[in-house]
């Protein structure tokens, strides 16, 4: 741990609160040993650093995407630049195709929602005339 990272500690609620992410997932993920605190006070409460944020921001963009946990946990490795087990364009190339599948269900909402929409406005104009 860094220095910088040893003077400013957080509890779990302002991880969640910058993170975005519920305490109940911020734990599930040190149950799993993909983000233990990097500490613990006297009470046993834990601890956060701002590198530990930053991991959970990149978890937090990994999730979406489908990657196991392993596979969650090499790519936290290769952004960190450390050894990994895979080839970062595997992980890349797989990301994107993700990513594509996500777009395309995001256009099918879009379209779904205009449809209930020209709906809901049609019903509201035709309750406006009786």
């Amino acid at each position: 741990m860094s220095q910088q990272d040893q003077g400013r500690m957080m509890h779990i609620g302002e991880v969640a609160e910058r993170t975005g992410l519920s305490l109940r997932t911020i734990r599930h993920y040190d149950e799993v040993k993909l983000l233990p605190p990097s500490g613990r006070t006297e009470g046993g409460f834990r601890l956060y650093t701002e590198s530990d944020v930053e991991r959970l921001v990149h978890i937090r963009r990994i999730a979406p995407l489908g990657f196991t946990l392993e596979e969650t946990t090499d790519i936290l490795r290769i952004l960190n630049d450390e050894e990994s087990v895979t080839e970062p364009n595997e992980y890349l190339t797989r990301a994107q195709e993700a990513r594509e599948k996500l777009a395309r269900k995001l256009r099918q909402a879009d379209e779904l929602i205009a449809d209930l929409n020209a709906r809901s406005h049609s019903h509201t104009s035709a309750a406006n005339r009786s």
